[in-house]
């Protein structure tokens, strides 16, 4: 089984007091790696507005790259505007997933807007940068990955990988709007899309891992990576309703495969779960994002409310054979 080492919660957006963007929430980190540093972007709200409402954007956060635990730059602004009237990304940004091809830096993200019947609707994106991944241009309007005939309800949470010359963007699915306490609240399930150029998608329209707490099970951040001869998925997982502040929140997931369609679930081998004391992940560990960096593997991951109060780093601690 895997075995993290918690390294402790890395960013506090309610420390930063200069940009009136950036209040709480640090969430969905994604990481991308410099020479003497390592870039972790994020999700983040300002203050709610006069009507109790959010928007979210995505900046990110420098870390020293010998000391992960150290913020050396925290972005200026944004790295992308809100959607104009009307569009599918009007109200947010979130969560993003950034990736290199040659000279630019591209960004997949979550788009969204509001609605009346239910909160929201979410599309996925796509923006490119030409500045090393400070500042991002949309490459159209419009969404590239939307909701269909298959997959008629929200499509959010993009997760970009290549491996063997092709483009993967793993991402959930909304299934249905279920009504809990008096609030719809959707549910989700993680699915995948394959592609030549990053650009057009073949969907599989499969749901990729099963259910385990319950059939409306909610399931995000469906993060692959190739280690050890075998592809390997940490994801997150709740209940469908009562789940905020509570034993029915968020969970990491572990999933491995062979060829990336068929995946075999197996929670036990995730290696991380909440403190059992009073910290700031003793209710919810969420959104795992992990990455290889000079011989070790790590991991990022949001703690209770789902990052209000920032992301936390993990790294394995010690070497996996299967």
């Amino acid at each position: 089984m895997f075995k993290w080492k918690k390294l402790g919660k890395v960013f506090t957006p309610q420390d930063v007091q200069d940009r009136p963007w950036l209040k709480e929430f640090a969430q969905a980190p994604a990481t991308l790696v410099f020479d003497d540093f390592v870039r972790v972007y994020f999700a983040c709200r300002p203050a709610r507005d006069l009507q109790g409402q959010y928007v979210s954007h995505t900046a990110y956060v420098d870390l020293n790259r010998c000391d992960l635990t150290e913020v050396i730059r925290i972005a200026d602004q944004p790295i992308l505007g809100l959607g104009k009237l009307g569009m599918f990304d009007e109200f947010g940004i979130y969560p993003t997933s950034v990736i290199r091809d040659g000279d630019l830096v591209k960004a997949y993200y979550a788009g969204w807007t509001r609605c009346e019947s239910v909160p929201y609707n979410v599309a996925i994106g796509m923006a490119l940068s030409k500045d090393d991944g400070v500042s991002f241009e949309r490459v159209g309007p419009g969404p590239i990955l939307s909701y269909s005939q298959h997959e008629p309800m929200t499509v959010s949470g993009p997760k970009i990988r290549r491996f063997n010359g092709l483009w993967y963007l793993w991402y959930v699915a909304g299934t249905k709007w279920k009504v809990s306490e008096g609030r719809p609240e959707s549910i989700f399930k993680i699915r995948m899309a394959s592609s030549q150029d990053g650009v057009n998608w073949t969907r599989h329209n499969l749901d990729l891992i099963e259910s385990i707490l319950e059939e409306d099970e909610c399931q995000a951040s469906p993060d692959v990576l190739f280690y050890q001869n075998r592809y390997h998925m940490f994801f997150c997982y709740k209940y469908s309703s009562n789940f905020r502040n509570s034993d029915r929140g968020y969970r990491i997931g572990y999933a491995w495969s062979d060829d990336m369609l068929q995946w075999h679930r197996d929670d036990a081998k995730a290696g991380i779960d909440i403190d059992d004391g009073d910290g700031w992940d003793n209710q919810s560990v969420a959104y795992p994002h992990v990455f290889e960096l000079d011989g070790k593997l790590y991991m990022m991951y949001l703690g209770n409310e789902v990052g209000r109060y920032g992301f936390g780093l993990a790294v394995l601690d010690a070497p996996l054979f299967f």
